[in-house]
């Protein structure tokens, strides 16, 4: 079974980018390659259990299970030392990829308060977005009576797109909500 988005995607959005591009190709049509979720939790320095609480919100948001990531040098002026859990991520692909950008799409952002749309302009340059969120409590899969405090993640959307307009205009015909 394939996700909802994914077959939008096949059947809706793959005209668009071939008519608005020119491209005749099917393979070098733009295409979403994976999500990846960052959480960095600074205060695992000082207690360890924050992380494995993080990797396993992370887990439940991503439908995945997050890998903790360990800190890579000592870092003296932060109490940091090489080999320490500092943070937890979660690459997705295929159809779990899907899966979560339409949740994010259509139940978390909406949650966010005050929401105008996300950045227009936060492309790398090769056609990957970047977007933070501050409170990952916008997830429904997270249960705001069991979390202690509330963190920040990053998703990164990696496509294969090459330039930032073709990746806006691919994200923005999947339904991304960029603001004005």
């Amino acid at each position: 079974m394939t996700a909802r988005l994914q077959d939008r995607y096949k059947k809706e959005v793959v005209p668009v980018l071939k008519k608005e591009f020119g491209i005749e190709n099917v393979m070098a049509i733009p295409r979403l390659e994976k999500v990846v979720l960052n959480m960095g939790v600074g205060e695992a320095i000082t207690n360890v259990k924050i992380v494995e609480a993080a990797a396993d919100e992370l887990t439940k948001i991503a439908g995945q299970k997050a890998v903790i990531t360990r800190a890579r040098k000592s870092i003296a002026s932060f109490k940091l030392r090489a080999g320490m859990p500092i943070g937890c991520r979660v690459t997705l692909r295929g159809a779990r990829m899907y899966e979560f950008l339409d949740r994010l799409m259509n139940i978390a952002l909406p949650r966010v308060r005050d929401f105008r749309g996300v950045a227009s302009r936060a492309f790398d340059g090769r056609g990957n977005y970047t977007l933070g969120i501050r409170d990952h409590l916008i997830f429904p899969e997270i249960d705001p009576a069991k979390v202690e405090k509330s963190k920040g993640l990053n998703i990164t959307i990696v496509t294969s797109a090459g330039s930032d307009d073709r990746a806006r205009v691919l994200l923005r015909e999947l339904g991304m909500p960029f603001g004005k």
